[in-house]
């Protein structure tokens, strides 16, 4: 495969919170310049008013127009938005919100034309970035409509081994329930269990499923989403030799770091498999959007306006970020070399079901 420094297009978020600081620490170390080329859209002079309110006058950029002028050695910023554009620290603006689209829309047609390979998106405000152009819950919902080319996505949390899948995204807690049917479900497993095989190089991937419902539904006292949605996925998706386990209840689960046993993790909602993850991974877990043909990841925090201005913002998730957006590309160029040459099986060996045998003893350790 080549080995050639990936060129990673970078969103600006909202401008009134901690994107820019993320973005301009993560690459003030020299070594990030010599795994990618980064692009940053948004604008120049707002990334000038933001290194000089942080007191970082070391950190250098190039200020370019097209992705065409840029310098693969340095943090380029590629002018996309107003230049008069009003920065306002920590206050959320509806002027910021257009500076993110703009930011946005430009990296999603310079992606379009083979310009740059992924995509890193700093976080947005969704409420002030609401208009015509962008009336979506989020930015996974609006890459899937822009770059998903009839793809579904899939939400996954990652940090280390633990992989945090979303059955559904942003959706109100009131609504769940009807949002979470067998098909949904399905859907979103079989998403996740090509992922962790595609993206993440993972042979034959373990998933743990959550209940909806306290205590995995008590037997349908408290609720029967278990049994008449979860268990029969489940055992469809067994039938199809995809490991699937569950529904455990997820406090335990996770209270007795049940996780560490599986690759992946699916959550039936959002707080459901967010609350857990970002008290283990809150300053360098990653918001990664599978499912899409575009390599998009951002960092597992939002805007953080109580802290913009301070210079106290952690780069740790953004550069993570950075470098699992290089990881997933290098790894589905690997998967796509692998499958255009197929090495021919010379014989056939007795399937071994060790693993399968120790897993099925943990679950039914960990039933709780």
């Amino acid at each position: 495969m080549e080995r050639r420094k990936i060129r990673v297009g970078i969103t600006h978020g909202d401008i009134n919170g901690v994107g820019y600081e993320v973005i301009l620490k993560t690459f003030s170390n020299p070594d990030m310049l010599d795994l990618c080329t980064p692009l940053v859209y948004g604008s120049a002079k707002v990334a000038t008013y933001h290194r000089k309110a942080l007191g970082l006058p070391n950190i250098t950029f190039t200020s370019i127009n097209s992705v065409k002028e840029a310098d693969p050695d340095k943090l380029n910023i590629i002018n996309c938005t107003d230049d008069d554009v009003k920065v306002e620290l920590s206050v959320p603006t509806e002027e910021s919100g257009k500076a993110a689209l703009d930011a946005l829309k430009c990296a999603v047609e310079d992606y379009r034309k083979g310009l740059i390979d992924v995509i890193v998106t700093a976080p947005i405000n969704k409420n002030c970035i609401q208009c015509d152009e962008f009336k979506f819950n989020g930015h996974t919902e609006f890459f899937e409509a822009e770059l998903g080319e009839g793809h579904k996505s899939l939400m996954i949390l990652v940090k280390d081994n633990l992989r945090m899948a979303l059955a559904t995204n942003h959706v109100p807690v009131a609504e769940i329930s009807k949002e979470l049917t067998p098909e949904v479900l399905k859907e979103k497993l079989l998403l996740f269990n090509t992922s962790l095989k595609k993206d993440f190089g993972i042979a034959a991937p373990k998933i743990a499923v959550f209940a909806l419902n306290p205590h995995a539904g008590d037997n349908g006292l408290i609720g029967k989403e278990e049994i008449e949605v979860i268990k029969p996925v489940l055992e469809e998706l067994k039938a199809e030799n995809i490991l699937c386990y569950g529904p455990f209840p997820a406090d335990g689960f996770m209270g007795a770091g049940t996780y560490k046993h599986f690759d992946g993790v699916m959550a039936m909602y959002h707080d459901q498999g967010l609350a857990p993850f970002k008290v283990l991974a809150m300053d360098s877990g990653v918001n990664f959007t599978a499912g899409l043909p575009v390599v998009r990841t951002s960092p597992a925090h939002g805007t953080a306006y109580d802290i913009t201005g301070k210079g106290i913002a952690s780069e740790d998730s953004f550069r993570e970020a950075v470098y699992m957006a290089i990881d997933i590309f290098r790894y589905r160029a690997m998967d796509r070399e692998a499958g255009a040459n197929p090495l021919r099986k010379q014989y056939y060996e007795k399937k071994d079901d060790s693993d399968k045998l120790k897993l099925d003893q943990i679950v039914d350790e960990d039933e709780l």
